[in-house]
């Protein structure tokens, strides 16, 4: 490591760095973790950048969690919650030395910033860490899940090596099959496509880059549209199409899908009030909101102001959520949805059949329709998929659901689907999602 006495205090950037190893080297005991000893992550982050920057050696970050800690501390106490903290951060301290640094950020969240020759030192650190951790004598499992992050080069900050080596350990957390994951190129471009999304995203959405697209539902047996679904697609002036893929979970995880659904939104009523007035035709078109949703207090109001603002009955828009924007918080989701269901909107619980709770969201939420996921078509040719295919089909009608299937893709599956009494269906076989006008077309053509 470059020496105190080294540093040049002609030098700004040099006599800026000697101020602040002063004054860590000062308040190192208020730089500790009181519960464990080790650095917090401030001071993680102050000595593991000095370190990468200074010293002439590779280093490494490794974050640890332990999967599941709460429940050790709700089924076991807290306080041998506390002592299995204690017990990893002298797991972690004993690796402590010139070239390795050890930290406690928060909760069960463990740090190294440490040398390395080769991986197989990694690897034999967190094989050592690993078995250790997991000889804590508690009766509830112990998992570590480790993240790792390489560091390229000597201008990669330790931040953004921790934020690399969380995305890696989010990939293996509570899989008994793998405790660890290093940061790759494919989580690299992910990481680098997301930053461009969200940079780019408010231009966007200001620029109209997002386009309205409609898939048609269809009755199976005419072949006639009697609805059809809203679909964003991002068309951006220069890369052309973006997947919803790449785009909808990045807009989730910030919270900025609210923004875009009002914007797909007011373009559904608006274009459904277009139908009416222009064309004489009324066809319900039906919109998804995002589980975030939950949290958004202007959701009922947003609605309703645009069914009122443009003469639509709340009929016409039917609002499709899925499962898990159902149970995201349940209480807050509902209250809204009851308000909703008051004005008239109708709910579709989407992507039926994709998790695990499907059957207690029908029990416990007001909703008038069911999307089939298209996972249920996948396996027809198993007599056993089709006994079942049929007895929730079966269960559904007598519920009084109306039923939607998706992902209808061949003749084989609508001839099935029309025997187990299905009518209603989306699918490739039919349609694809085409832009609003193309859909305009379509109903005018059919009528």
């Amino acid at each position: 490591m470059k020496d105190q006495h080294t540093l040049s205090v002609d030098d700004p950037e040099d006599l800026y760095l000697y101020s602040l190893r002063k004054m860590a080297e000062e308040n190192l005991d208020k730089n500790r973790v009181s519960l464990t000893g080790l650095l917090n992550l401030r001071a993680f982050l102050y000595k593991a950048d000095e370190l990468i920057r200074y010293t002439d050696k590779n280093y490494a970050v490794i974050v640890m969690d332990i999967a599941g800690f709460k429940l050790i501390n709700e089924f076991c106490s807290r306080s041998t919650g506390d002592e299995l903290l204690k017990f990893i951060s002298g797991c972690f301290h004993a690796y402590e030395c010139e070239t390795v640094i050890a930290s406690h950020f928060r909760a069960d969240i463990f740090a190294l910033c440490m040398a390395y020759g080769s991986t197989e030192d990694i690897l034999s650190v967190i094989e050592d860490l690993s078995e250790k951790i997991k000889s804590f004598p508690v009766s509830c499992k112990v998992l570590p899940a480790f993240g790792i992050c390489l560091v390229e080069d000597k201008t990669q900050t330790a931040s953004y090596s921790i934020d690399c080596a969380f995305l890696a350990q989010k990939r293996i957390k509570g899989s008994y099959f793998t405790n660890y994951a290093f940061f790759d190129k494919a989580m690299h471009d992910r990481l680098l496509l997301e930053k461009k999304i969200e940079n780019t995203f408010d231009e966007a959405l200001a620029t109209n880059q997002f386009k309205l697209f409609i898939q048609p539902k269809v009755d199976m047996q005419t072949g006639k549209i009697i609805g059809g679904e809203a679909l964003v697609r991002w068309i951006h002036p220069t890369k052309g199409m973006i997947s919803p893929a790449n785009f909808i979970p990045v807009l989730e995880k910030n919270s900025s899908i609210i923004a875009l659904d009002k914007h797909v939104w007011k373009k559904v009523f608006q274009f459904i009030s277009d139908l009416k007035l222009k064309d004489g035709l009324e066809i319900p078109i039906s919109v998804n909101i995002s589980r975030v949703h939950a949290y958004d207090d202007t959701l009922v109001e947003s609605l309703i102001n645009l069914s009122s603002g443009y003469m639509v009955s709340t009929e016409l828009v039917p609002l499709e959520l899925t499962e898990s924007a159902y149970s995201e918080n349940v209480n807050l989701m509902y209250q809204k949805i009851k308000t909703l269901k008051e004005y008239g909107f109708l709910f579709s619980m989407d992507d039926f059949g994709s998790g695990y709770s499907s059957m207690n969201m029908l029990v416990n939420q007001p909703v008038d329709e069911v999307k089939i996921d298209k996972a249920f078509l996948d396996h027809l040719e198993n007599p056993k998929s089709q006994k079942m295919f049929q007895h929730t089909i079966a269960m559904l009608h007598d519920l009084g659901l109306r039923i939607i299937i998706e992902g209808v893709e061949t003749p084989v599956q609508r001839e099935f689907l029309l025997h187990t009494g299905c009518k209603y269906a989306q699918g490739f076989l039919f349609y694809k999602p085409v832009p609003a006008e193309d859909f305009r077309n379509m109903l005018l053509n059919q009528r």
